[in-house]
Protein backbone atom coordinates (compact mmCIF):
# COMPACT_ATOMS: atom_id res chain seq x y z
CA UNK A 1 0.00 0.00 0.00
CA UNK A 2 1.19 3.69 -0.99
CA UNK A 3 0.39 6.47 1.24
CA UNK A 4 0.93 10.43 0.55
CA UNK A 5 2.41 12.81 3.40
CA UNK A 6 0.73 15.74 3.40
CA UNK A 7 3.17 18.85 4.45
CA UNK A 8 1.87 21.78 6.00
CA UNK A 9 4.88 24.02 6.39
CA UNK A 10 7.67 23.05 8.33
CA UNK A 11 6.05 24.21 11.74
CA UNK A 12 5.56 21.55 14.46
CA UNK A 13 2.00 19.80 13.87
CA UNK A 14 0.54 17.22 16.94
CA UNK A 15 -0.18 14.82 14.04
CA UNK A 16 0.56 13.43 10.70
CA UNK A 17 -2.13 12.90 7.92
CA UNK A 18 -1.82 10.17 5.60
CA UNK A 19 -4.20 9.37 2.78
CA UNK A 20 -3.80 6.26 1.13
CA UNK A 21 -4.69 5.41 -3.05
CA UNK A 22 -8.61 5.51 -2.11
CA UNK A 23 -8.36 8.82 -0.92
CA UNK A 24 -9.45 7.88 3.06
CA UNK A 25 -7.65 9.43 5.63
CA UNK A 26 -5.94 8.24 8.97
CA UNK A 27 -4.06 9.76 11.59
CA UNK A 28 -0.66 8.98 12.98
CA UNK A 29 -0.74 10.45 16.68
CA UNK A 30 3.04 12.11 17.48
CA UNK A 31 3.66 14.26 20.41
CA UNK A 32 5.60 16.70 18.18
CA UNK A 33 6.42 17.87 14.45
CA UNK A 34 5.76 16.25 10.96
CA UNK A 35 8.01 14.37 8.94
CA UNK A 36 8.70 17.56 6.87
CA UNK A 37 10.55 18.80 9.99
CA UNK A 38 12.27 15.58 11.14
CA UNK A 39 13.76 14.99 7.28
CA UNK A 40 13.85 18.08 6.03
CA UNK A 41 16.03 19.92 8.55
CA UNK A 42 19.12 21.66 6.61
CA UNK A 43 21.74 19.55 7.10
CA UNK A 44 20.01 16.21 6.19
CA UNK A 45 18.31 18.06 3.36
CA UNK A 46 21.66 18.94 2.00
CA UNK A 47 23.04 15.07 2.58
CA UNK A 48 19.82 13.64 1.03
CA UNK A 49 20.70 16.69 -1.90
CA UNK A 50 24.04 15.43 -2.42
CA UNK A 51 23.08 12.22 -2.63
CA UNK A 52 20.35 12.03 -4.48
CA UNK A 53 22.48 14.27 -7.23
CA UNK A 54 25.86 11.58 -7.25
CA UNK A 55 23.30 8.82 -7.66
CA UNK A 56 20.63 10.04 -10.17
CA UNK A 57 23.85 11.15 -11.81
CA UNK A 58 24.88 7.26 -11.88
CA UNK A 59 21.58 6.21 -12.86
CA UNK A 60 20.78 4.60 -9.46
CA UNK A 61 17.11 3.96 -8.35
CA UNK A 62 17.16 4.73 -4.12
CA UNK A 63 14.67 4.59 -1.53
CA UNK A 64 15.57 5.92 2.19
CA UNK A 65 14.24 2.45 3.92
CA UNK A 66 13.68 1.01 7.56
CA UNK A 67 15.02 2.37 10.54
CA UNK A 68 15.62 5.88 9.07
CA UNK A 69 11.77 6.38 8.53
CA UNK A 70 10.16 4.76 11.15
CA UNK A 71 12.30 7.19 13.58
CA UNK A 72 10.92 10.32 11.61
CA UNK A 73 7.59 9.46 11.90
CA UNK A 74 8.28 9.16 15.67
CA UNK A 75 10.22 11.79 15.87
CA UNK A 76 13.43 10.61 17.11
CA UNK A 77 16.58 11.40 16.46
CA UNK A 78 18.90 9.17 14.50
CA UNK A 79 22.30 9.36 12.38
CA UNK A 80 21.68 5.85 10.87
CA UNK A 81 20.35 6.21 7.65
CA UNK A 82 19.64 3.14 5.38
CA UNK A 83 19.67 3.17 1.57
CA UNK A 84 18.36 -0.09 -0.83
CA UNK A 85 19.72 0.54 -4.51
CA UNK A 86 19.21 -1.08 -7.43
CA UNK A 87 22.57 -2.54 -8.07
CA UNK A 88 25.26 -3.62 -6.57
CA UNK A 89 25.15 -1.73 -2.86
CA UNK A 90 28.78 -2.74 -2.17
CA UNK A 91 30.35 -1.14 -5.14
CA UNK A 92 27.86 2.14 -4.97
CA UNK A 93 29.03 2.67 -1.21
CA UNK A 94 32.44 2.11 -1.63
CA UNK A 95 32.24 4.75 -4.67
CA UNK A 96 30.06 6.45 -2.39
CA UNK A 97 32.31 6.49 0.19
CA UNK A 98 35.42 7.91 -2.29
CA UNK A 99 33.14 11.09 -3.44
CA UNK A 100 31.94 12.37 -0.07
CA UNK A 101 35.24 11.56 1.11
CA UNK A 102 33.81 8.77 3.54
CA UNK A 103 35.03 5.31 5.46
CA UNK A 104 33.91 2.88 3.95
CA UNK A 105 33.22 -0.33 5.97
CA UNK A 106 31.85 -3.82 4.63
CA UNK A 107 29.20 -4.71 7.26
CA UNK A 108 27.64 -8.22 5.59
CA UNK A 109 29.10 -9.42 2.67
CA UNK A 110 26.60 -12.42 2.93
CA UNK A 111 23.55 -9.76 3.17
CA UNK A 112 25.72 -6.84 0.76
CA UNK A 113 25.44 -4.32 3.54
CA UNK A 114 28.00 -1.75 2.91
CA UNK A 115 28.83 1.15 5.53
CA UNK A 116 29.67 4.98 4.60
CA UNK A 117 30.46 6.83 7.82
CA UNK A 118 30.60 10.58 6.85
CA UNK A 119 31.91 13.00 8.84
CA UNK A 120 32.83 16.02 5.95
CA UNK A 121 31.57 19.36 7.93
CA UNK A 122 30.70 20.57 3.74
CA UNK A 123 29.05 17.67 3.19
CA UNK A 124 26.99 17.29 6.26
CA UNK A 125 27.00 21.53 7.11
CA UNK A 126 26.00 20.73 11.10
CA UNK A 127 29.51 18.46 10.64
CA UNK A 128 27.68 15.59 12.63
CA UNK A 129 28.52 12.24 11.61
CA UNK A 130 26.61 10.20 9.67
CA UNK A 131 26.78 5.65 9.28
CA UNK A 132 24.70 5.29 5.70
CA UNK A 133 24.37 1.32 5.26
CA UNK A 134 23.67 0.83 1.12
CA UNK A 135 21.81 -2.52 0.49
CA UNK A 136 20.60 -3.80 -3.12
CA UNK A 137 17.18 -4.62 -4.35
CA UNK A 138 16.06 -6.09 -7.48
CA UNK A 139 12.85 -5.94 -8.91
CA UNK A 140 10.20 -3.38 -7.32
CA UNK A 141 10.72 -1.60 -3.82
CA UNK A 142 7.86 -3.71 -1.97
CA UNK A 143 9.13 -6.80 -3.15
CA UNK A 144 12.92 -5.52 -0.94
CA UNK A 145 10.76 -4.25 1.77
CA UNK A 146 8.98 -8.24 1.59
CA UNK A 147 12.45 -9.28 2.55
CA UNK A 148 12.90 -6.80 5.95
CA UNK A 149 12.42 -7.95 9.06
CA UNK A 150 9.39 -6.34 10.69
CA UNK A 151 6.48 -3.95 9.75
CA UNK A 152 7.76 -0.69 11.08
CA UNK A 153 11.14 -1.13 9.16
CA UNK A 154 9.43 -1.84 6.30
CA UNK A 155 8.57 1.23 4.91
CA UNK A 156 10.16 3.57 2.24
CA UNK A 157 10.33 6.90 0.34
CA UNK A 158 12.17 7.73 -2.82
CA UNK A 159 15.63 9.73 -2.33
CA UNK A 160 14.58 11.72 -5.33
CA UNK A 161 11.40 12.87 -3.62
CA UNK A 162 12.79 13.20 -0.39
CA UNK A 163 15.38 15.24 -1.71
CA UNK A 164 13.20 17.11 -3.30
CA UNK A 165 11.32 18.59 -0.10
CA UNK A 166 7.81 19.02 -1.82
CA UNK A 167 4.39 18.83 -0.46
CA UNK A 168 3.18 15.70 -1.18
CA UNK A 169 6.20 12.95 -0.18
CA UNK A 170 4.60 9.46 -1.17
CA UNK A 171 5.22 7.12 1.65
CA UNK A 172 5.28 2.65 0.40
CA UNK A 173 4.14 0.97 3.11
CA UNK A 174 2.68 -2.15 2.34
CA UNK A 175 2.72 -4.49 5.43
CA UNK A 176 0.78 -1.98 8.02
CA UNK A 177 3.78 -0.64 9.65
CA UNK A 178 2.24 3.11 10.39
CA UNK A 179 -0.60 1.27 12.12
CA UNK A 180 1.82 -1.15 14.18
CA UNK A 181 3.71 2.08 15.23
CA UNK A 182 0.55 3.38 16.16
CA UNK A 183 0.04 0.63 18.07
CA UNK A 184 3.08 0.20 19.36
CA UNK A 185 3.88 -3.22 17.95
CA UNK A 186 7.02 -5.02 17.24
CA UNK A 187 5.23 -7.68 14.53
CA UNK A 188 6.90 -9.61 11.84
CA UNK A 189 6.68 -8.94 8.06
CA UNK A 190 7.07 -12.82 7.39
CA UNK A 191 7.66 -16.14 8.96
CA UNK A 192 11.12 -16.25 7.22
CA UNK A 193 12.16 -12.79 8.12
CA UNK A 194 14.01 -13.68 11.17
CA UNK A 195 15.93 -17.16 10.33
CA UNK A 196 16.89 -15.22 6.72
CA UNK A 197 18.95 -12.67 9.02
CA UNK A 198 19.45 -13.90 12.50
CA UNK A 199 20.57 -11.11 13.64
CA UNK A 200 17.29 -9.56 13.33
CA UNK A 201 16.39 -11.30 16.41
CA UNK A 202 18.68 -9.23 18.56
CA UNK A 203 16.77 -6.15 16.73
CA UNK A 204 14.10 -6.82 17.38
CA UNK A 205 14.46 -6.91 21.47
CA UNK A 206 16.49 -4.28 21.36
CA UNK A 207 13.58 -1.87 19.17
CA UNK A 208 10.86 -2.87 21.70
CA UNK A 209 12.73 -1.85 24.49
CA UNK A 210 14.29 1.60 22.26
CA UNK A 211 10.92 2.12 21.55
CA UNK A 212 8.76 1.12 24.34
CA UNK A 213 6.86 -1.36 22.26
CA UNK A 214 6.38 -4.77 22.71
CA UNK A 215 6.62 -7.99 20.61
CA UNK A 216 3.69 -9.35 18.99
CA UNK A 217 2.86 -13.18 20.39
CA UNK A 218 4.41 -14.35 16.74
CA UNK A 219 7.40 -12.56 17.06
CA UNK A 220 8.17 -13.61 20.13
CA UNK A 221 7.86 -17.43 19.33
CA UNK A 222 9.71 -16.75 16.40
CA UNK A 223 12.40 -15.21 18.24
CA UNK A 224 12.61 -17.91 20.92
CA UNK A 225 12.85 -21.10 18.08
CA UNK A 226 15.27 -19.17 15.84
CA UNK A 227 17.08 -17.72 19.14
CA UNK A 228 19.98 -20.34 18.71
CA UNK A 229 20.59 -18.89 15.20
CA UNK A 230 22.55 -15.92 16.82
CA UNK A 231 25.71 -17.91 17.37
CA UNK A 232 26.13 -17.68 13.40
CA UNK A 233 25.78 -14.23 13.19
CA UNK A 234 29.49 -12.11 11.96
CA UNK A 235 30.95 -10.87 15.22
CA UNK A 236 30.74 -7.40 13.73
CA UNK A 237 26.83 -7.35 13.97
CA UNK A 238 26.81 -9.05 16.93
CA UNK A 239 28.71 -6.33 18.49
CA UNK A 240 26.74 -3.96 17.53
CA UNK A 241 23.61 -5.00 18.73
CA UNK A 242 25.05 -6.09 21.90
CA UNK A 243 26.43 -2.17 22.35
CA UNK A 244 23.06 -0.67 21.83
CA UNK A 245 21.33 -3.24 23.65
CA UNK A 246 23.48 -2.18 26.64
CA UNK A 247 23.40 1.27 26.37
CA UNK A 248 19.46 0.87 26.81
CA UNK A 249 18.80 2.21 30.92
CA UNK A 250 17.84 -0.16 33.47
CA UNK A 251 18.70 -3.15 31.59
CA UNK A 252 18.20 -5.60 33.71
CA UNK A 253 14.92 -6.68 32.97
CA UNK A 254 16.25 -6.79 29.27
CA UNK A 255 18.24 -8.91 29.81
CA UNK A 256 16.30 -11.50 31.42
CA UNK A 257 14.25 -11.25 28.58
CA UNK A 258 17.04 -12.04 26.09
CA UNK A 259 17.69 -14.93 28.60
CA UNK A 260 14.42 -15.86 28.35
CA UNK A 261 14.17 -15.86 25.12
CA UNK A 262 17.36 -17.99 24.37
CA UNK A 263 19.04 -15.09 23.08
CA UNK A 264 21.65 -13.75 26.12
CA UNK A 265 23.43 -17.57 25.70
CA UNK A 266 23.91 -17.91 22.21
CA UNK A 267 25.80 -14.48 22.13
CA UNK A 268 27.81 -15.20 24.93
CA UNK A 269 27.44 -19.53 25.74
CA UNK A 270 30.07 -19.08 28.34
CA UNK A 271 27.23 -16.97 30.55
CA UNK A 272 25.27 -20.50 30.95
CA UNK A 273 27.93 -21.98 33.04
CA UNK A 274 26.81 -19.59 35.63
CA UNK A 275 23.26 -20.37 36.00
CA UNK A 276 22.56 -22.17 39.41
CA UNK A 277 26.34 -22.08 40.45
CA UNK A 278 25.32 -20.52 44.53
CA UNK A 279 27.28 -18.73 46.12
CA UNK A 280 28.67 -18.09 50.01
CA UNK A 281 25.29 -16.55 52.14
CA UNK A 282 26.95 -12.58 52.03
CA UNK A 283 25.14 -13.00 47.97
CA UNK A 284 21.26 -12.74 47.40
CA UNK A 285 21.90 -14.39 43.84
CA UNK A 286 23.51 -17.05 42.42
CA UNK A 287 26.06 -16.45 40.21
CA UNK A 288 23.99 -15.43 36.98
CA UNK A 289 21.14 -13.79 38.52
CA UNK A 290 23.82 -11.49 40.52
CA UNK A 291 25.71 -10.48 37.22
CA UNK A 292 22.66 -8.97 35.11
CA UNK A 293 21.61 -7.48 38.42
CA UNK A 294 25.43 -5.93 38.61
CA UNK A 295 24.36 -4.41 35.18
CA UNK A 296 20.97 -3.30 36.82
CA UNK A 297 23.17 -1.39 39.55
CA UNK A 298 25.75 0.15 37.28
CA UNK A 299 22.60 1.78 35.57
CA UNK A 300 21.32 3.06 39.51
CA UNK A 301 24.76 4.50 40.33
CA UNK A 302 25.14 6.29 36.68
CA UNK A 303 22.05 8.04 37.46
CA UNK A 304 20.24 5.80 34.30
CA UNK A 305 17.99 3.82 36.35
CA UNK A 306 16.33 2.64 39.42
CA UNK A 307 17.30 -0.29 42.06
CA UNK A 308 14.88 -1.63 44.21
CA UNK A 309 16.36 -1.67 47.20
CA UNK A 310 17.54 1.48 47.16
CA UNK A 311 16.43 4.30 50.08
CA UNK A 312 17.55 8.14 49.92
CA UNK A 313 20.40 7.34 52.17
CA UNK A 314 21.74 4.70 49.58
CA UNK A 315 21.69 6.96 47.04
CA UNK A 316 23.02 9.65 48.81
CA UNK A 317 26.28 7.89 49.72
CA UNK A 318 26.89 7.74 45.91
CA UNK A 319 29.89 9.99 44.99
CA UNK A 320 28.94 11.50 41.82
CA UNK A 321 29.91 15.04 39.73
CA UNK A 322 29.74 16.56 36.69
CA UNK A 323 32.92 15.30 35.83
CA UNK A 324 32.26 11.55 36.11
CA UNK A 325 29.32 12.62 34.27
CA UNK A 326 31.54 13.33 31.37
CA UNK A 327 33.92 10.50 32.03
CA UNK A 328 31.18 8.18 31.60
CA UNK A 329 29.60 9.73 28.47
CA UNK A 330 33.39 9.57 26.77
CA UNK A 331 33.19 7.59 23.48
CA UNK A 332 35.81 4.23 23.47
CA UNK A 333 35.32 3.54 20.44
CA UNK A 334 32.76 4.37 17.28
CA UNK A 335 29.42 2.87 19.00
CA UNK A 336 30.70 2.59 22.81
CA UNK A 337 30.99 4.73 25.42
CA UNK A 338 32.39 4.05 29.05
CA UNK A 339 29.29 3.68 30.35
CA UNK A 340 28.20 1.00 28.02
CA UNK A 341 32.05 -0.53 28.73
CA UNK A 342 31.17 -1.06 32.48
CA UNK A 343 27.96 -2.81 31.67
CA UNK A 344 29.20 -5.22 29.40
CA UNK A 345 32.30 -5.80 32.66
CA UNK A 346 29.29 -5.72 34.73
CA UNK A 347 27.67 -8.31 32.97
CA UNK A 348 31.26 -10.70 32.34
CA UNK A 349 32.59 -9.67 35.95
CA UNK A 350 32.06 -12.92 37.26
CA UNK A 351 32.59 -15.38 34.53
CA UNK A 352 35.38 -17.21 36.05
CA UNK A 353 33.67 -18.20 38.80
CA UNK A 354 31.95 -21.83 38.26
CA UNK A 355 35.32 -23.01 37.08
CA UNK A 356 37.18 -21.65 40.30
CA UNK A 357 34.54 -22.69 42.77
CA UNK A 358 35.79 -24.73 46.03
CA UNK A 359 34.08 -25.84 49.18
CA UNK A 360 36.28 -25.59 52.21
CA UNK A 361 35.84 -28.73 54.58
CA UNK A 362 34.44 -25.46 57.31
CA UNK A 363 31.57 -25.30 54.27
CA UNK A 364 33.44 -22.01 53.46
CA UNK A 365 32.83 -21.36 49.23
CA UNK A 366 35.53 -19.51 47.41
CA UNK A 367 36.31 -18.59 43.98
CA UNK A 368 40.05 -17.95 43.73
CA UNK A 369 41.42 -16.25 41.27
CA UNK A 370 38.13 -16.36 39.19
CA UNK A 371 39.13 -12.38 38.41
CA UNK A 372 42.22 -13.03 36.41
CA UNK A 373 41.10 -15.92 35.08
CA UNK A 374 37.83 -13.98 33.98
CA UNK A 375 39.82 -11.37 32.60
CA UNK A 376 41.11 -13.70 29.79
CA UNK A 377 37.85 -15.32 29.21
CA UNK A 378 36.57 -11.87 28.56
CA UNK A 379 39.32 -10.91 26.41
CA UNK A 380 38.03 -14.12 24.07
CA UNK A 381 35.10 -13.15 24.27
CA UNK A 382 35.68 -9.80 23.36
CA UNK A 383 37.45 -11.11 20.44
CA UNK A 384 35.24 -13.05 18.97
CA UNK A 385 32.29 -10.76 18.96
CA UNK A 386 34.85 -8.14 17.58
CA UNK A 387 35.37 -5.49 19.68
CA UNK A 388 38.03 -2.95 19.70
CA UNK A 389 41.68 -3.98 20.92
CA UNK A 390 40.84 -0.85 23.43
CA UNK A 391 37.56 -1.32 24.66
CA UNK A 392 38.62 -5.34 24.31
CA UNK A 393 41.51 -4.24 27.51
CA UNK A 394 39.12 -1.50 29.03
CA UNK A 395 36.81 -4.44 30.19
CA UNK A 396 39.48 -6.52 30.71
CA UNK A 397 40.84 -4.81 32.72
CA UNK A 398 37.47 -3.60 34.84
CA UNK A 399 37.16 -7.63 35.37
CA UNK A 400 40.71 -8.25 36.45
CA UNK A 401 40.65 -5.66 38.99
CA UNK A 402 37.09 -5.44 40.07
CA UNK A 403 38.01 -6.76 43.65
CA UNK A 404 41.15 -4.60 43.95
CA UNK A 405 39.47 -1.17 45.79
CA UNK A 406 38.19 -3.38 48.49
CA UNK A 407 41.68 -4.80 49.29
CA UNK A 408 43.40 -1.57 48.98
CA UNK A 409 42.96 -1.02 52.78
CA UNK A 410 41.70 -2.63 55.91
CA UNK A 411 39.24 -0.37 57.94
CA UNK A 412 40.93 2.78 56.79
CA UNK A 413 41.38 4.89 54.02
CA UNK A 414 44.03 3.65 51.47
CA UNK A 415 47.74 5.61 51.57
CA UNK A 416 49.37 7.52 48.67
CA UNK A 417 51.48 4.78 47.99
CA UNK A 418 48.27 2.25 47.76
CA UNK A 419 46.05 4.50 45.53
CA UNK A 420 49.58 5.14 43.14
CA UNK A 421 49.69 1.35 42.87
CA UNK A 422 45.73 1.27 42.22
CA UNK A 423 45.93 3.82 39.25
CA UNK A 424 49.45 2.57 38.22
CA UNK A 425 47.82 -1.25 37.85
CA UNK A 426 44.54 -0.28 36.73
CA UNK A 427 45.37 2.40 33.84
CA UNK A 428 42.70 4.11 32.09
CA UNK A 429 39.85 1.90 34.04
CA UNK A 430 40.91 3.33 37.26
CA UNK A 431 37.79 5.11 37.58
CA UNK A 432 35.62 2.78 36.19
CA UNK A 433 36.45 -0.39 38.30
CA UNK A 434 35.89 1.78 41.34
CA UNK A 435 31.99 2.10 40.23
CA UNK A 436 31.98 -2.00 39.48
CA UNK A 437 33.10 -2.21 42.98
CA UNK A 438 29.86 -0.60 43.95
CA UNK A 439 27.65 -2.47 41.41
CA UNK A 440 29.00 -5.77 42.63
CA UNK A 441 28.12 -4.54 46.38
CA UNK A 442 24.69 -3.71 45.96
CA UNK A 443 24.36 -7.18 43.64
CA UNK A 444 25.69 -8.75 46.50
CA UNK A 445 23.30 -7.75 49.21
CA UNK A 446 20.06 -7.05 47.26
CA UNK A 447 17.73 -6.22 50.05
CA UNK A 448 20.15 -7.37 52.65
CA UNK A 449 22.40 -4.65 52.05
CA UNK A 450 23.85 -3.10 55.13
CA UNK A 451 23.58 0.91 55.36
CA UNK A 452 26.87 1.04 57.64
CA UNK A 453 28.98 -0.90 54.78
CA UNK A 454 27.73 0.83 51.88
CA UNK A 455 28.86 4.01 53.65
CA UNK A 456 32.36 2.59 54.14
CA UNK A 457 32.66 1.22 50.78
CA UNK A 458 31.16 4.77 49.47
CA UNK A 459 33.88 6.85 51.67
CA UNK A 460 36.88 4.62 50.16
CA UNK A 461 35.44 5.56 46.46
CA UNK A 462 34.44 8.89 47.46
CA UNK A 463 38.36 9.48 48.92
CA UNK A 464 40.08 7.82 46.06
CA UNK A 465 38.65 9.79 43.47
CA UNK A 466 39.04 13.13 44.82
CA UNK A 467 42.85 12.34 45.52
CA UNK A 468 43.06 11.34 41.58
CA UNK A 469 40.83 14.66 40.54
CA UNK A 470 43.18 16.30 42.90
CA UNK A 471 45.93 14.83 41.24
CA UNK A 472 44.86 15.20 37.52
CA UNK A 473 44.11 18.97 38.43
CA UNK A 474 47.56 19.98 39.59
CA UNK A 475 51.11 19.86 37.29
CA UNK A 476 53.17 16.84 36.18
CA UNK A 477 55.84 16.44 38.93
CA UNK A 478 58.82 16.39 37.56
CA UNK A 479 61.12 13.52 37.05
CA UNK A 480 63.30 13.30 39.62
CA UNK A 481 66.03 10.83 37.77
CA UNK A 482 66.36 9.09 34.92
CA UNK A 483 67.70 5.60 33.63
CA UNK A 484 71.01 7.79 32.26
CA UNK A 485 71.18 9.04 36.17
CA UNK A 486 71.21 5.42 37.14
CA UNK A 487 74.30 4.09 35.10
CA UNK A 488 75.86 6.90 35.97
CA UNK A 489 76.15 6.76 39.65
CA UNK A 490 75.87 3.25 40.33
CA UNK A 491 78.24 1.57 37.29
CA UNK A 492 74.39 -0.27 36.03
CA UNK A 493 74.04 -1.71 32.34
CA UNK A 494 71.02 -1.43 30.40
CA UNK A 495 68.24 -3.69 31.59
CA UNK A 496 65.10 -3.95 33.11
CA UNK A 497 66.26 -3.34 36.42
CA UNK A 498 67.35 0.34 35.58
CA UNK A 499 62.93 0.36 34.71
CA UNK A 500 62.11 -1.44 38.38
CA UNK A 501 64.47 1.29 39.98
CA UNK A 502 62.68 4.01 38.35
CA UNK A 503 59.32 2.96 39.28
CA UNK A 504 60.08 2.19 42.70
CA UNK A 505 61.47 6.11 42.87
CA UNK A 506 57.67 7.42 40.93
CA UNK A 507 55.95 5.47 43.23
CA UNK A 508 58.14 7.09 46.35
CA UNK A 509 57.61 10.35 45.03
CA UNK A 510 53.65 10.10 44.44
CA UNK A 511 53.52 8.80 48.58
CA UNK A 512 55.65 11.87 49.05
CA UNK A 513 57.89 10.53 50.34
CA UNK A 514 60.49 12.34 48.10
CA UNK A 515 60.73 15.38 46.83
CA UNK A 516 64.64 15.98 44.69
CA UNK A 517 67.10 14.49 42.77
CA UNK A 518 69.30 13.88 45.36
CA UNK A 519 66.91 12.62 47.67
CA UNK A 520 65.75 10.05 44.78
CA UNK A 521 69.87 8.94 44.26
CA UNK A 522 70.10 8.41 48.38
CA UNK A 523 66.15 6.16 48.09
CA UNK A 524 68.23 4.14 45.36
CA UNK A 525 71.21 3.74 46.91
CA UNK A 526 69.21 2.60 50.54
CA UNK A 527 67.10 -0.05 48.22
CA UNK A 528 70.37 -1.52 46.78
CA UNK A 529 71.90 -1.57 50.23
CA UNK A 530 69.15 -3.52 52.09
CA UNK A 531 69.33 -5.67 48.72
CA UNK A 532 72.68 -6.79 49.05
CA UNK A 533 72.20 -7.44 52.55
CA UNK A 534 69.68 -10.19 51.72
CA UNK A 535 71.68 -11.71 49.48
CA UNK A 536 74.26 -11.64 51.89
CA UNK A 537 72.07 -13.69 54.67
CA UNK A 538 70.54 -15.89 52.05
CA UNK A 539 74.57 -16.54 51.13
Amino acid sequence: MSYLIHFTGMHYLAEIKIKDTSGQMSTLERSSGDLSNRLIKPDISLLFTKLNKYLSGEHIQAYVVGGFVRDALLDRETADIDIAVAGDSLRIASNVASAFGGKYVLLDKVNRIGRVILADREATEAGRQWEIDFSSFSGSIEQDLAQRDFTIDAMAIELGRLAAGGPDTQIRDPFGGLNDLRQGVIRVVSQTALPSDPVRLLRGVRLAYELGFSLDGEAEALIRHYSSLVSEVAGERVREELLRLLAIPQAEGLLFHLDKLGLLTSIIPELAREKGVEQPKEHFWNVFDHSLMTVAAVDFLLRRGSWEYANAEVLAAIPWSGALGEHFNHEVSSGSTRRVMLKAAALLHDLAKPQTKTIEANGRVRFLGHAKQGAVITAGILERLRFTSREKKLVATMVEYHLRPTQMSQNELPSPRAIYRYFRDTAEAGIDILFLSLADHLATRGPHLKLANWREHTRLVDYVLAKRFEEQSLPQSPKLISGHDLIKAFSFKPGPKIGELLEAVREAQAAGELSTREEALAYVSQRLKVKDERYDQKK
